[in-house]
Order: structure tokens, then sequence, then C-alpha cells
């Protein structure tokens, strides 16, 4: 189990399912409860979060190892790994944080990991749950009724997914 000082919760899902949706919805609603939130993504592919033509992008390309890019309201570092080298682990990443301006880092993908997790499900993909298999599930969000070993919320009521998200993790005695 990843052994980390600020909460963090996983949405496990297949390809296609609505993380980033869901996400896009519970990141306010978290907010609203005066959380300060972190947001890890696992990208499947090779990503580009700036444009060529730009500065930073030509310095990466000339070669840098790193590049980072701040302005007065926010900075961003791109390294660049040895393709060699394995794959970071969520561990890894969470020390890249800046852990004193965060109370939850919120994670999409990294399923295989050991970590606090919901599981999103639609009917409409028909795929297996992944519950049975991964003992660190702690919640099932879908859009059917269904009875499973973990609190069952409604993947339609991020609301919901909200309120369970900081119960669990805010409002243990």
């Amino acid at each position: 189990m990843i052994d980390f000082h600020v909460p963090l919760v996983g949405f496990a899902a297949y390809s296609g399912c609505g993380k980033t949706t869901l996400l896009k919805k519970l990141i306010p609603l978290l907010r609203d409860k005066g959380l300060r939130l972190a947001v890890i993504k696992h990208a499947h592919h090779g990503f580009e979060i700036d444009h060529p033509g730009k500065d930073s992008f030509e310095l990466r390309k000339a070669d840098a190892c790193q590049v980072l890019i701040s302005s007065a309201r926010r900075k961003a570092l791109v390294t660049e790994f040895d393709p060699h080298q394995s794959e970071p682990g969520l561990d890894e990443l969470l020390k890249d944080l800046d852990h004193s301006r965060c109370d939850l880092v919120l994670v999409e993908g990294f399923k295989a990991e050991r970590f606090p997790k919901i599981e999103l499900h639609r009917c409409t993909f028909k795929s297996p749950y992944l519950y049975s298999a991964d003992p660190d599930i702690i919640a099932l969000a879908t859009d059917e009724p269904v009875t499973a070993p973990v609190p069952v919320l409604d993947i339609n009521e991020p609301q919901t997914v909200a309120d369970f998200i900081y119960s669990t993790f805010y409002e243990q005695t």
C-alpha cells in the first residue's frame, strides 16, 4: 500500500468509462468543501503539454532533460525520461507534488497500484467488475443496481461521490 501523508483516492475503470468526466465534476464539489486538490493522471501514450514554435517546446526538443516554465500565475515542469528507463510509479510521482499545497490527491488511472480507489463502471460497457480482484477498491460508482461488498454510489450523482470521499477521509473519528 502506498504510504503518503496526504489522503489519496484513485478512480479505476476501463477506458471510456468517464473517469475524466467525473473528475471534472468532482473537483469543484470537493473545493466547495474547502479542500485543496492535486490530480495525477496516467497516460498510456506519449503526450505534449506544449506546442511547436513556443520557446519552452523548442528548448525541450533541443534535448534539455527538464524545462521549467513559470509565470506569475503558474509553473510547469516537463521532465524527459530516458527511453530505456521504466515508467515511474505512483509513489515516485507523488514526491513531485508540493505537499504543503494539497489536502487530497485525486488519481486517474494507476489501477494496478496499491492505494484506495473508487471503481467506475457503466452497464453499457459490459466489462467485468474490478472490485473482486482489487482489495483496495473502497467503493463502486455505477449506473446500474448491483450488490457489492463495498459501498455502491450512483456514478451520475457526483455530489454523492464527493460526499463519500469527504466522509471517508475527513469525517473519521
